[in-house]
C-alpha cells in the first residue's frame, strides 16, 4: 500500500511554489526576538536570529538570574517568553510567569488535590487584542488562564477546563489520557497531542482540535480508522471499537506550516506496544507523519515509518520545517527524526520524499500468531546518526563483567527489526533513541544539529498468566502481578539503572493517600491506571504497604482488563555491573547533519561520565534528554546530559566553547530571548532522571 498520495491541487501549488523561488541559498523564515513558542516557533527548529552573543564574548557568560520553584523533581519544559513574560512549569506541573529579565514571579497557578503528576513540557500562549491566555494539560484537562493573573478563564469549557477525552468517544471515559506536549495553534484552534497507557487498555489516540475561546472540539482526525475512512483496511474489521488496541497517538507534539494551513503531525506505535497478532495489517495511521488541513483534520498526506510496529518505534519529537536545495531547487521540507537514528525528509506540500527510501526486509516473528510485516523503510541519505547494528566487537571493553555481557549478547536476538519473542531481543537504537523527545535544531542553511543516545534495551515477552496461576495470590497481589510487576519486578525491587523505582518500604516514603492518588493518576513515565476502581485500589494499596488482609472479602480484581496472550517483561537496559552501558562508546553523540546533501559533516560524542574522565578514558558521551538551540551567531546551546553541564558550542566544528556545571542536570531544551536590548539563554534544571540529583530551578545566562 503506498504510504504518500499526491493530490493534483497540492501537485500544482507545489509546481508554483518551486517557480516562483528563485534564492541563490536556502533560508528559513521567520524567528522571534523572543520565544514565542514551544521549541522557538512553529516550525520547530530550536532556532534565534540572536547574535548578541557570540564565539567572541560568550566565555564572559554569567547567570543573570535563578528562579526556585521550591518544587524539585525532573523539569522538560522549553519556557515560552512574550511581552517581557517568561511563562512555565514546575515538577508538579505548576504553571508560572516570570519578569523575563528578573526571574521576579509573577503568579503561579497549581491545581488542588492532586495525587502524582506528569511531567510537562511546556505551555502555550494565545492572544487576541486584550483577551492573553495560557493553555496546558492538568491531568485529563485542557486548561486555560489569563496570562495576566493566572486566573482561569470560566468561559472555556466548564470553569477553564475540558477534557481532553471530549472528541475520543465513550470507550475512553474511563481510560488514561493526559497530554506533556504543548498544543499548536492555527488561528482560533489548538491542536492537542496526547499521551495514553501503551498497554491494550488504551484509549484511541485520535487528533484532536480544540477552540481556543470556547474550548468546543473543532475537529476530530481518527489515528485508527472507521469503517469507510482511508486506511480502515490496515487493521482487523472491529478494531476501531477499541476493545484491545488503541493507541497511535501523537504524544511527541506537532510543526505547523500556518501560510499553507497544514499541521505535521508524527504519531506512535498501537498498543500493546510489543504484540500485534490481535492487529494483523499494516495499522494505519500508527507511526505515521500526517499532513493535515489545520482548518478542518483532513489528511492531505502521509507517511508510515515503521508498519505493524511491535518495537515502541513512536516518532519521538516534532517535525522540522525547512527550505533545502533538492536536485538544484529550493524546496520547502519536512524533515522527522526517528528513535532509530534516521532522518526521513519530504516535500512539505506533496509528501514526496526528497531522498529515496528502500523498502528492506526483516526476519518474521517466532510467535506463531504474530505476523510482522515483511519490510520497513530505510532512507538512503541522510546516514544515520546512530549506529544500526551491535557485534561481540561492540560490548563495552572497560567492562568488569564482559563475560556477562557477552553471554546475554550470545543469548539474544541482534539486528535491526528483529521481532520480540520469549527469547531475549536486543534492541538498538534503544527504545529512547536515538532521538528523543528534545528533537532536532535547524539553522537557516538547512543544517540539522541533534543529540542521540547510543543505548540497548534487552526485551522480551512470557505468557500472559492463566487464572489457576493467579488464583493463590491475594487481590492486591494479583493486582501488582498484572499491572505493576512489568516495570517494578515481581519482588517490587524496581529496576532503578532502567529508571524503574523500587516500591519496597514504600510506606516509609510516602502516605496510603498520595499512593493511591498515583495509581490513577500516573508520574512521570508511569501512566495511571484509571480503569481500577476506588475500591480496587485498596487491596493494592494494601498488598504496597504489607498490610493487606487476605481474608477479607473483595471484588475479583483487574475484571476490566483487555486479554492479550503476551505480557512484556519489562524495561531493561543493557547494562554492565557498574550500571554502564553494555556497548562500546560513544554513548550520546551531537552530529551536525547538511540536509541539502544527506552528508554529516561533523559527529562529537556528547556528554562525559567524569569518573571514567578521570581513570584516563576519553569521553565516553551519555545518555543526553532535551534538545539543542542554535542561534545567528552560529552557537548551539545545550544542557540535556545527564552530566549535568550546560554548553555552548561552535555549530561549524563542533568544538565546546564554554560549559558551566548546573544546579541539576537539565532535562529540557534552552530557550533564548531578549529583552531590553540584552540577550538571555534559559535552561530548566530539575535533574532526578538517571539517578541525577533533584533541582527545583530555572537558570538564565547573560553577558555582564
Amino acid at each position: 500500500m503506498k504510504r504518500f498520495v499526491f493530490p493534483a491541487a497540492f501537485l500544482l501549488a507545489a509546481l508554483l511554489i518551486a517557480a516562483q523561488q528563485s534564492f541563490d541559498t536556502p533560508k528559513q523564515t521567520g524567528g522571534s526576538r523572543e520565544w514565542p513558542e514551544y521549541l522557538g516557533g512553529p516550525d520547530r527548529n530550536h532556532y534565534s536570529p540572536l547574535d548578541q552573543i557570540n564565539a567572541s564574548n560568550v566565555s564572559k557568560l554569567q547567570i543573570a538570574w535563578e528562579y526556585h520553584a521550591k518544587d524539585s523533581g525532573q523539569v522538560q519544559c522549553n519556557a515560552i517568553i512574550v511581552d517581557g513574560t517568561l511563562y512555565g512549569v514546575t515538577a508538579s506541573s505548576q504553571v508560572f510567569a516570570l519578569d523575563a529579565a528578573t526571574g521576579k514571579e509573577k503568579w503561579r497557578y497549581a491545581e488542588s488535590n492532586r495525587g502524582g503528576v506528569n511531567t510537562t513540557r511546556g505551555v502555550t500562549y494565545w492572544s487576541n487584542n486584550d483577551d492573553k491566555r495560557i493553555l496546558f494539560a492538568s491531568g485529563s484537562s485542557l486548561c486555560a488562564v489569563d496570562a495576566r493573573t493566572g486566573v482561569l478563564i470560566p468561559g472555556f469549557g466548564t470553569n477553564g477546563k475540558v477534557s481532553l477525552k471530549a472528541g475520543l468517544g465513550p470507550t475512553a471515559a474511563t481510560k488514561f489520557a493526559i497530554s506533556n506536549t504543548p498544543g499548536t495553534l492555527f488561528g482560533n484552534l489548538i491542536i492537542m497531542p496526547l499521551r495514553l497507557s501503551e498497554s491494550s487498555d488504551a484509549a484511541p489516540g485520535y487528533i484532536q482540535a480544540f477552540d481556543v475561546v470556547t474550548g468546543k472540539i473543532a475537529w476530530v482526525f481518527r489515528t485508527i480508522p472507521y469503517p469507510g475512512e482511508f486506511g480502515y483496511d490496515t487493521w482487523p474489521k472491529d478494531t476501531y471499537k477499541n476493545k484491545n488496541v488503541g493507541g497511535a497517538n501523537s504524544w511527541s507534539g506537532m510543526s505547523i506550516d500556518r501560510k499553507r494551513g497544514i499541521v505535521y503531525v508524527p504519531t506512535g506505535s498501537a498498543a500493546f506496544d510489543f504484540y500485534g497478532g490481535n492487529r494483523k495489517g499494516q495499522n494505519l495511521f500508527a507511526n505515521c507523519l500526517l499532513a493535515l488541513d489545520a482548518k478542518t483534520g483532513k489528511r492531505i498526506w502521509h507517511y508510515q515509518f515503521v508498519h505493524h510496529d511491535i518495537w515502541d518505534r513512536d516518532l519521538p519529537a516534532p517535525p522540522n520545517l525547512v527550505t533545502i536545495r533538492s536536485h538544484g531547487k529550493l524546496v520547502d521540507a519536512v524533515a522527522q527524526v526517528t528513535k532509530t537514528g534516521h532522518v526521513f525528509v519530504f516535500d512539505r506540500v506533496t509528501g514526496k520524499p526528497l531522498f529515496p527510501i528502500r523498502e528492506t526486509p526483516y526476519p518474521k516473528s517466532s510467535l506463531p500468531d504474530e505476523p510482522t510485516w515483511p519490510t520497513q523503510p530505510v532512507p538512503t541519505r541522510p546516514a544515520p546518526f546512530a549506529r544500526q547494528t551491535i557485534t561481540e566487537a561492540d560490548l563495552n571493553p572497560y567492562a568488569e563483567n564482559r563475560d556477562s555481557l557477552l553471554a546475554t549478547f550470545r543469548r539474544s536476538k541482534v539486528g535491526p527489526y528483529q521481532p520480540l519473542g520469549k527469547t531475549p531481543t536486543l534492541v538498538y537504537p534503544g527504545l529512547d533513541g536515538g532521538a528523543e523527545w528534545g528533537g532536532a535544531a535547524v539553522d537557516p542553511d538547512g543544517i540539522m544539529y541533534v543529540n542521540a543516545n547510543e543505548m540497548a534495551w534487552v526485551l522480551s515477552l512470557r505468557d500472559t498468566p492463566k487464572e489457576e496461576e493467579l488464583a493463590h495470590l491475594s487481590p492486591g497481589e494479583r493486582l501488582y502481578t498484572l499491572n505493576c510487576a512489568v516495570c517494578h519486578r515481581p519482588d517490587r525491587k524496581g529496576n532503578p539503572t532502567s529508571g524503574y523505582p523500587s516500591l519496597v518500604n514504600i510506606g516509609q516514603r510516602r502516605d496510603r493517600d498520595f499512593v493511591s492518588k498515583l495509581i490513577t493518576s500516573g508520574k512521570g513515565m508511569m501512566p495511571g491506571f484509571t480503569r481500577l476502581t476506588e475500591i480496587e485500589k485498596q487491596p493494592l494499596t494494601a498488598f504496597l504497604f504489607g498490610d493487606e488482609k487476605v481474608e477479607a472479602s473483595a471484588p475479583k480484581p483487574g475484571s476490566k482488563e483487555t486479554y492479550v496472550p503476551y505480557k512484556f517483561n519489562g524495561y531493561t537496559k543493557f547494562l554492565d555491573n557498574k550500571g554502564y552501558p553494555g556497548i562500546r562508546p560513544p554513548w550520546g553523540t551531537l552530529t551536525a547533519i547538511d540536509l541539502n546533501t544527506g552528508e554529516h559533516l561533523w559527529q562529537k560524542p556528547f556528554g562525559e561520565l567524569k569518573e571514567l574522565t578521570a581513570k584516563g578514558i576519553p569521553p565516553t558521551g551519555a545518555e543526553s534528554y532535551g534538545g539543542p538551540v542554535v542561534t545567528a551567531s552560529g552557537l548551539l546551546f545545550i544542557a540535556a546530559s545527564k552530566d549535568g553541564m550546560f554548553r555552548v558550542i561552535d555549530k561549524k566544528t563542533g568544538a565546546v566553547l564554554w560549559q558551566t556545571e548546573l544546579p541539576a542536570a537539565g532535562y529540557a531544551t534552552p530557550s533564548t530571548y531578549e529583552v531590553n536590548g540584552k540577550q538571555y539563554i534559559v535552561i530548566a534544571c530539575g535533574g532526578t532522571k538517571l539517578g541525577t540529583k533533584k533541582g527545583d530551578s530555572y537558570v538564565a545566562f547573560a553577558l555582564p
